[in-house]
């Protein structure tokens, strides 16, 4: 049974699972859910994803919700395919170092990502109007954010330790939306942080994310 992702390739948690199906050679298709009509807030979308977010997985009659678990869950499961040592195991150092990426990831880069893409993309796609002020405020903490990661990148090749893992690839999806927006400062400043622009690059760069940005683009 091809892997069903209830959800949307055009949104960043779904590219986040597609991104990592791509990494780990797993056949996937996505289910839509039209949010809009608000699909994903009644049943029977809620009997799945109890929370109203998208996506989640059906695994052959597994149900798994949260992207960064559906990640997870993959890799473990898809071990012996595709990329390996998305998740480091067998040395205590480098796990501990990934599972710091992991949580830079999730508390210090995606509240900014997010937070500004919802002020500059989704709050336009509902009629609003951003709050001007409010971006400002973010992009400034956000360029202070990653002058650290130009310093931690200035001792790993990767967020996640010295081979790409889950904790570079979990930047992509709200991150290349968040450059979309006319932010590339923030990530490629080749004279102010050389090691940011180097990692994004390359990160940006890899077949598995290409090909989420052209399914996401109809191509």
């Amino acid at each position: 049974m091809v892997l069903k992702i209830h959800g949307s390739i055009k949104l960043p948690c779904g590219q986040r699972v597609a991104c990592i199906c791509n990494e780990k050679k797993i056949p996937y298709e996505f289910v839509p859910v039209d949010m809009s009509q608000q699909e994903h807030k009644k049943a029977p979308y809620t009997d799945f994803q109890p929370f109203g977010q998208v996506p989640y997985i059906d695994d052959d009659g597994f149900i798994l919700f949260e992207s960064r678990a559906i990640c997870r869950y993959l890799v473990k499961k898809y071990a012996n395919q595709g990329t390996q040592g998305l998740i480091p195991s067998g040395d205590l150092e480098a796990e501990a170092i990934f599972e710091r990426g992991v949580s830079i990831e999730i508390e210090t880069f995606n509240p900014f990502a997010a937070d500004i893409a919802i002020e500059k993309y989704f709050k336009a796609r509902g009629g609003g109007q951003p709050d001007e002020k409010r971006v400002a405020e973010l992009v400034s903490d956000f360029h202070k954010k990653l002058d650290v990661y130009e310093l931690l990148l200035s001792k790993h090749d990767y967020i996640g330790g010295d081979e790409v893992t889950l904790a570079d690839l979990f930047h992509l999806p709200f991150g290349c939306l968040t450059q979309s927006l006319g932010l590339d400062e923030l990530f490629i400043d080749h004279t102010k942080r050389p090691n940011v622009a180097r990692w994004w690059t390359v990160i940006t760069n890899r077949s598995s994310w290409i090909a989420v940005v052209k399914e996401a683009q109809g191509l």
